[in-house]
């Protein structure tokens, strides 16, 4: 039996996260979550040239708002601090210096200049474009230029052979060694880079399952070196396919991908994006596919997970988050839709809840469903009035019949109300969904709204027959 899965997500603070990135943070929660283990959250930001300002607080901010609290990390803590690389730097340098001494890396002064005409060489000769090993062998001139202040990289040594892996979501991966380039791990900074610091802080954090894109798969066999290099057992590494946009191109900030807090600012519920991204090359053994986050983690593995790229399809984070809304308590609903009424008195959001909850897909929806309830609503010449199917004359006495219903009390019981309009509609050989829009266009402004009768009871008789009389003036004698 396995121990507890510790696992990281460790995001560059480059950007906002998009839904690409996140879903590799949703699935190494999940991963711990539902094995009862650790999500530990890293900032990797040795890449100093590309730092975003504010990087980190939105990256903490989007996991908090998913409901992705991580174990240890920033603002928690942990037996393994810092959990920042540019703080871990000392720690890194140190163990660049154990794999110099064991051969398994070396120093490097190539000059910048000198590097791209041996690859514009290799690109002529149709040779794969990598290190040549010149400083390789002429360490004792290196450790001359070195000490001579020329700037001077730290390169791994690719040993020979072949590297095979077990991949938890692919199965079995092989690398020819030959293909590999004796990558950069100490740049001539000082800082590490990705793949140094990735594997040192994996090792200390004893991380036991890696869990990330698929990107990174022919980064593997150069991380498995270092990890037989310093004698270190590897964890086990699960690579989980690309999210594509709906023209099946990679998701990325590059081509456009909306960031998790503006899915946030759109009115979507953090159950629904988390439901939704589950869903990007995961899938329940039951079949079900609405599902909270404490029902995905009951049901996830990785086992489950598919090796194909998966499709962000936007209407069906639509339909989800519409039903997410549906099965929310009409109290914590009326919480929710706060910020988008913001005229609207906590008794009122209360009173809409029900009136808006089947009809919103986002939360952002509510503002304008509402808007005829919260305020006047001008009349509006270029809608048709009255509708078609329904003559002047008609228009007139359904509007009559109503303001003089509602002036009578008609309110406090709208469903007779709606009876006994529904009658006198029929009379006439009118069906009631085409008669009523006269009422929709008199007291909302549009043929379509929230319910009408509900919106004259919210409304009350004295904003509602203003509404009825003002309708009935604007029809033509």
């Amino acid at each position: 039996m396995r121990a507890p899965p510790r696992v990281r997500f460790a995001p560059s603070p480059t950007g906002a996260l998009h839904v690409g990135s996140i879903r590799t943070a949703l699935f190494n929660w999940l991963l711990a979550r539902s094995g009862a283990g650790a999500f530990i959250l890293r900032i990797e930001d040795t890449d100093q040239g590309r730092h975003v300002e504010g990087s980190e607080v939105q990256i903490l901010e989007s996991l908090r708002w998913l409901g992705l609290e991580w174990d240890e990390g920033p603002e928690v803590g942990g037996p393994h601090a810092p959990y920042v690389q540019s703080l871990r730097v000392e720690t890194y340098r140190g163990v660049a210096e154990e794999l110099v001494a064991s051969g398994a890396a070396y120093w490097c002064t190539c000059t910048a200049e000198r590097l791209a005409q041996m690859r514009a060489a290799q690109r002529a000769a149709h040779q794969p474009s990598r290190y040549d090993r010149r400083c390789l062998g002429r360490p004792e001139e290196v450790a001359r230029e070195r000490a001579g202040g020329t700037p001077a990289v730290l390169r791994q040594r690719i040993p020979e052979g072949r590297t095979e892996w077990v991949d938890a979501i692919r199965g079995p991966v092989a690398f020819d060694n030959a293909e590999l380039d004796d990558q950069v791990l100490l740049k001539s900074d000082g800082f590490p880079t990705y793949h140094l610091a990735n594997v040192v802080d994996d090792h200390l954090m004893e991380i036991t399952d890696v869990v990330r894109a698929d990107e990174w798969i022919p980064s593997t066999p150069k991380h498995l070196a270092l990890y037989a290099a310093l004698g270190w057992a590897p964890p086990r590494f699960a690579h989980v396919p690309v999210v594509l946009s709906e023209d099946r191109q990679k998701l990325s900030k590059r081509r456009g991908a909306r960031s998790v807090l503006e899915y946030r600012d759109l009115g979507y519920l953090p159950v629904a994006l988390v439901n939704a991204m589950a869903l990007l090359g995961w899938s329940s053994p039951d079949g079900e596919e609405v599902l909270a986050p404490d029902q995905i983690v009951a049901r996830f593995s990785l086992d489950r997970v598919q090796p194909s790229p998966a499709v962000f399809d936007e209407q069906r984070l639509d339909k989800l988050n519409g039903l997410h809304i549906r099965m929310l308590p009409l109290t914590r609903l009326a919480e929710l839709l706060a910020p988008w009424l913001p005229a609207a008195s906590d008794e009122q959001r209360l009173s809409l809840a029900p009136l808006l909850q089947e009809r919103i897909t986002r939360l952002s929806d509510a503002t304008t469903l509402a808007a005829p309830l919260l305020g006047e609503v001008a009349w509006d010449e270029t809608v048709e009035f009255p509708p078609r199917k329904v003559d002047a004359a008609t228009a007139a006495d359904l509007l009559d019949a109503c303001a003089a219903a509602v002036e009578a009390g008609g309110l406090e019981d709208i469903t007779a109300l709606r009876e006994q309009l529904t009658a006198m509609l029929e009379q006439r050989g009118l069906k009631a969904r085409d008669g009523f829009r006269v009422l929709y266009v008199a007291v909302l402004g549009a043929p379509a709204g929230v319910p009408v009768f509900d919106a004259m009871r919210f409304l009350g008789a004295e904003a509602t027959l203003p509404r009825l009389r003002r309708a009935r003036a604007h029809l033509p004698s």
